[in-house]
């Protein structure tokens, strides 16, 4: 048996690395926690290569909680993780199920524990992503059925830890007090990722990346112009980082598309064709205080 492993040669084996290159590509900012999914990378590598060394192996919890406004980039991460973990091989096959309260919790007694066993069955080798998790307990309310669902999710955690990983996501305050009615289920997760709001700067490199795969850019004025939109739009309700930003890219789309189509008989150029112009993005009702009913 050898007593020596070259770690630089197990993490190009495995691909990991450009799993985690392709966060870096996917997601702006984020630092905390692409550092923390690095972290988490690094761990598991190095208990691959102890166990190889025949070394003793300790099995590190792997279900995960991730705290944040919608549009952080929770969902994404989600999908890295599932692939890091199988290319590590922590997970047979390495998907992602998403679901939520609707997807596990039944509607009348006995309805309830065959659709959450579904959901865990569908989610075995990979991951069980459940957003918006704390709905699954309604305080107060003896007869919802989201208890019975959150007890076979800990008895799974558990039982079959081996076999597939669970991430709980949603607000942070809300996942705290879901965290606080059930300590067993708290006590369960290894990481507890928090994913910050994007900053102004950031969100328009989110746009100009989403304009870019797209075919579109902005020009100078317009861009100064979506900079003007963003501050707005964050102090309006149900902002949602980049979630709004592209549901807002959706619409600056519609109406550069409309304003050369009221040019029809005209020639236009490429430019013209893949160009965002400042009128484009001043028609929109944000800059008269109020929510696009899209968004």
């Amino acid at each position: 048996m050898s007593f020596s492993i070259d770690l630089s040669a197990e993490y190009e084996e495995s691909g990991v690395g450009k799993v985690l290159e392709q966060l870096e590509c996917d997601l702006v900012g984020l630092l905390p926690v692409k550092k923390r999914i690095k972290e988490i990378a690094a761990l598991l590598l190095v208990e691959k290569a102890r166990t190889r060394l025949e070394l003793p192996r300790t099995m590190p919890g792997l279900h995960m909680s991730f705290t944040g406004r919608p549009g952080t980039g929770k969902t994404t991460v989600a999908e890295r993780i599932s692939q890091i973990l199988y290319k590590l091989g922590y997970l047979r096959k390495g998907h992602l199920v998403t679901v939520t309260r609707d997807d596990l919790v039944g509607q009348y007694v006995g309805h309830t524990a065959p659709k959450t066993k579904e959901m865990i069955k569908r989610a075995m080798g990979g991951v069980l992503f459940i957003d918006e998790a704390y709905y699954l307990h309604k305080q107060g309310n003896e007869r919802d059925y989201g208890a019975e669902a959150i007890e076979i999710l800990l008895q799974d955690m558990e039982n079959k830890r081996d076999e597939f990983v669970i991430i709980f996501a949603g607000y942070k305050d809300l996942m705290n007090t879901f965290y606080e009615s059930n300590p067993g289920l708290s006590s369960r997760i290894a990481h507890h990722i928090d994913f910050p709001d994007y900053t102004n700067g950031e969100l328009i490199q989110i746009a100009e990346l989403f304009l870019k795969k797209q075919g579109y850019k902005f020009n100078p004025r317009a861009l100064k112009v979506f900079e003007e939109y963003i501050e707005k739009r964050r102090k309006l309700p149900f902002f949602a980082n980049a979630r709004s930003i592209r549901n807002a890219l959706d619409r600056t789309r519609l109406r550069h598309a409309n304003r050369l189509f009221n040019r029809m008989g005209e020639l236009l150029t490429r430019d013209e064709l893949m160009t965002i112009e400042e009128m484009d993005i001043l028609s929109s009702r944000v800059f008269q205080g109020e929510v696009e009913k899209s968004d």
